[in-house]
């Protein structure tokens, strides 16, 4: 099915990365301090710990990690999703990034510098690598025997867009997802300093973020921060309704020690099919109009590429306009579709898969915007409205309804 980048970029809202539906410029501070419970560290101001964090000029660690990730999939998305492994398939590492956003793994981490990183996912006996070391950017996949490389990837505008998606693969380190974090947070949260913990052995102060706002799925954002060397060792993202952590990202082991130089070398295992980075974005259509098949396997979740193209007329709109701020922002996807919900439902010219992804939906609800269907995680919910519009955001049903009413 074809298509376009507005579509696709469109899908893209519907997909958690770090806390989604957070954007603001500061944070706002709540002098409390930490308590009792936990190892018996001096007592640090939330904005004495956020300024350890920024402080902190660690650039050389290894260790092990674990992430877990639970957003409460509807079966077909989960199978969208690819499922709980990391390893098969292609080497690119676009093909690993949905793979990540369900179930549980475990993923080793060295790094040296900006230069050099490296992030193994181990899935049993099959592993994914993902190893950057100067110029060159590798993805090797053990079960399929497969290598992705990219070349110098800042000496084209191709490169530049693979070398983004590597980038965001190494997101999932607990170190990322904690600057994430941060950078979101502003004056819709309220910043705390927890109990303290221990990770992987070292004592750690707990920053804990909250929305001000209510509506929001997010209960809080826990950051266990190194009391030592202010590097984060933990992530956790929970939910409003409560149970096990949305995403629970931290670090089993590490050591601050600088990594071996062959940690990062890397050679291309004999037998394995090689593909250039750059080479691969070409056939994708990067030099037709500067996007490309981005994400691929993120295309069709959570199915709005099949809703909106058996709408008739995926191309015809594709407008997004953001609503609200925050914790509470919600994005409006106006899809330009030509038929409605109804139409869908009894099979009129609409394919299969939409039809499909209907039947994994929640409830219909109703309101002054006329009718709907739900979309439900426990992180992000989107509604879909008969006249072909989409509501998404880190909010509940009732948020998405009221946007919805407001600004049909």
């Amino acid at each position: 099915m074809a298509t376009n980048a507005k579509t696709r970029k469109a899908a893209r809202y519907a997909v958690p990365v770090a806390v989604a539906g957070v954007a603001a410029a500061t944070v706002a501070m709540v002098p409390a301090f930490a308590n009792s419970g936990g190892p018996d560290l001096p007592k640090m101001t939330a904005q004495q710990l956020i300024e350890k964090v920024a402080a902190s000029d660690v650039q050389q660690l290894s260790g092990s990690a674990k992430i877990s990730t639970d957003l409460g999939l509807p079966k077909l998305a989960s199978g969208l999703l690819g499922g709980g492994g990391v390893a098969g398939g292609s080497a690119n590492p676009e093909d690993k990034i949905a793979q990540l956003a369900n179930g549980s793994h475990t993923v080793r981490v060295a790094a040296d510098g900006p230069d050099r990183q490296k992030l193994t996912f181990v899935d049993g006996k099959d592993e994914y690598s993902l190893v950057h070391n100067g110029a060159d950017v590798w993805g090797y996949d053990s079960k399929a025997n497969e290598v992705w490389h990219e070349k110098n990837p800042e000496a084209a505008a191709a490169g530049k867009e693979q070398k983004k998606t590597a980038e965001r693969l190494g997101g999932a380190s607990p170190q990322q997802l904690a600057q994430d974090v941060l950078k979101a947070a502003g004056p819709t949260t309220d910043v705390s300093v927890g109990e303290t913990a221990q990770v992987a052995g070292r004592d750690a102060y707990q920053l804990v973020l909250k929305p001000k706002q209510s509506g929001s799925t997010v209960g809080s954002v826990k950051i266990a921060v190194d009391a030592k060397n202010g590097v984060p060792l933990r992530v956790q993202l929970l939910a409003a309704e409560g149970g096990k952590p949305i995403v629970d990202a931290g670090f089993t082991k590490v050591d601050f020690a600088k990594p071996s130089a062959d940690t990062f070398a890397f050679t291309a295992p004999k037998g394995a099919k090689v593909t250039e980075g750059a080479a691969e974005a070409g056939k994708e259509g990067h030099g037709k109009d500067g996007h490309g098949k981005q994400f691929k396997g993120l295309d069709s979740f959570p199915g709005l590429d099949a809703l909106t193209g058996g709408m008739g007329g995926a191309g015809k709109g594709g407008e997004t306009k953001v609503l609200g701020e925050g914790w509470a922002t919600i994005a409006r996807i106006d899809t330009g579709a030509g038929k409605s919900l109804k139409d869908i439902e009894n099979g009129k010219d609409a394919p299969k898969e939409a039809k499909q992804f209907l039947d994994s939906l929640g409830g219909k609800v109703t309101g002054t915007f006329g009718e709907g269907r739900v979309f439900k995680t426990r992180l992000v919910n989107a509604l879909i409205t008969d006249d072909g519009k989409v509501y998404v955001g880190a909010v509940t049903k009732d948020a998405l309804v009221q946007a919805a009413d407001a600004n049909k």
